[in-house]
């Protein structure tokens, strides 16, 4: 087994990085406020996010609204009133800037990665983390699976340069989790995120952590490789 410290962090945006829940709730119940449809509680959205937008819609319309017409029309809505909210209340979590600085000052290579549609992914990082330079940011796109899926992943160690079980992973879901091991990486579960340590534990999480400044002494801890 290596002994070196891992050199490279893969990281998951909305709820990793970035407190989004408000923006994503508020954007979602004023499209459902438009066609009439009862609203949700922000709490809800922990488990309605994670998996997409075109996911995220369905998961919300009454069950007798989701037709391919219906869904096509809220998602469309629900882009351009969230481009419009997406920065209202949305804001790095507490330590997490600190986290970043400390991982660059120390040499270590970042990625983000996110099933948010890619552009906004980019506008995310750049405007709310720009302290920080990210070695890539990816978003979903058409020609990258989301997550689960491991291809984002492994796009990403490629262009890193770094063996997937060389790079540690951080997110705060079962998809984030499931992404990792599919990839070869070392999943790592945010608790100050959307889903819940039981969650995180069953889908693969070597470790747990309640603070992102818990991140930096997992470099060193080569008891996480499967």
């Amino acid at each position: 087994m290596n002994t070196h410290r891992y050199t490279s962090v893969v990281f998951d945006l909305d709820g990793t990085l970035l407190d989004t829940l408000d923006d994503l709730a508020d954007s979602v119940n004023t499209v459902l406020e438009e066609r009439g449809w009862p609203l949700h509680a922000v709490d809800a959205y922990r488990y309605f996010v994670g998996d997409g937008a075109a996911t995220l819609i369905h998961r919300v319309l009454p069950a007798d609204r989701r037709t391919p017409e219906e869904e096509s029309i809220c998602l469309g809505r629900f882009r351009a009133v969230y481009a419009q909210k997406w920065n209202n209340k949305t804001r790095p979590y507490p330590g997490v800037e600190d986290m970043l600085a400390a991982l660059a000052a120390g040499g270590v290579r970042m990625a983000v990665l996110s099933n948010k549609p890619h552009d906004a992914t980019e506008q995310c990082v750049r405007e709310l983390l720009s302290g920080t330079r990210f070695d890539v940011i990816q978003g979903q796109d058409a020609q990258i699976p989301k997550k689960p899926a491991p291809d984002g992943a492994l796009r990403i160690a490629a262009m890193l340069g770094v063996e997937p079980r060389e790079i540690l992973y951080l997110g705060d879901t079962a998809t984030d989790m499931q992404t990792a091991v599919r990839a070869g990486m070392v999943p790592i579960g945010a608790l100050w995120g959307f889903r819940t340590a039981e969650e995180l534990s069953q889908h693969g999480a070597r470790r747990l952590i309640r603070h992102p400044a818990e991140l930096l002494p997992l470099l060193d801890d080569r008891t996480l490789a499967p």
